[in-house]
């Protein structure tokens, strides 16, 4: 559970974060431990807990926002979150369901659901994006949210939904964690 004296101040208009955070932008820019398929996109990290206003629109953290870029899409995401993707990512994504969505008809649906629901979207001066209505009520987005930072994308949560979700998943943590890392070199 993401709690207030788990959060430290970012200085983003109501946002927040935990203690981990990445470092400077730079560190990103670097090939070292990236494949072909990974080279040059973001590494979002973090939890932040911004305002949704009555517009629907969220001050994404500055450090996202500069990993993010000018240009990114808002789309549905897994578990009734919303996705923030930078547009190179979003194009990786779309191309690489494209290609197997042709003779496999769970593709092809996803394909469907996936892109029909997603927007182009450019944050403003403030740094704020727009949340579509649909993919508020998607996603039961109100006054209490979270973004988090999952990589190559950023997810926007119902604070209550993030929550219990992570209380869920942290009881098996370190049995996933086996059984994904098991193959990784440290």
């Amino acid at each position: 559970m993401v709690e207030p004296s788990d959060v430290h101040g970012e200085g983003d208009r109501g946002a927040s974060s935990v203690s981990v955070q990445p470092p400077e932008r730079a560190a990103f820019d670097s090939t070292v431990g990236q494949s072909a398929e990974t080279e040059g996109l973001p590494l979002l990290l973090g939890t932040y807990a911004p305002k949704i206003d009555i517009k629907g629109r969220v001050a994404l953290p500055a450090k996202m926002r500069a990993q993010l870029g000018s240009g990114l899409v808002i789309s549905r995401g897994q578990e009734r979150c919303v996705y923030l993707l930078p547009h190179s990512e979003f194009r990786r994504m779309a191309a690489r369901i494209q290609h197997i969505s042709v003779g496999n008809k769970a593709a092809r649906n996803y394909l469907r659901v996936f892109l029909s629901g997603a927007v182009d979207q450019e944050p403003d001066k403030q740094g704020r994006v727009l949340v579509p209505q649909m993919l508020r009520d998607y996603a039961s987005l109100g006054d209490d949210i979270v973004v988090i930072g999952v990589g190559t994308r950023a997810e926007i949560w119902n604070r209550q939904a993030w929550e219990s979700y992570l209380q869920a998943q942290e009881q098996g943590y370190s049995d996933i964690a086996d059984d994904v890392l098991q193959d990784m070199d440290w």
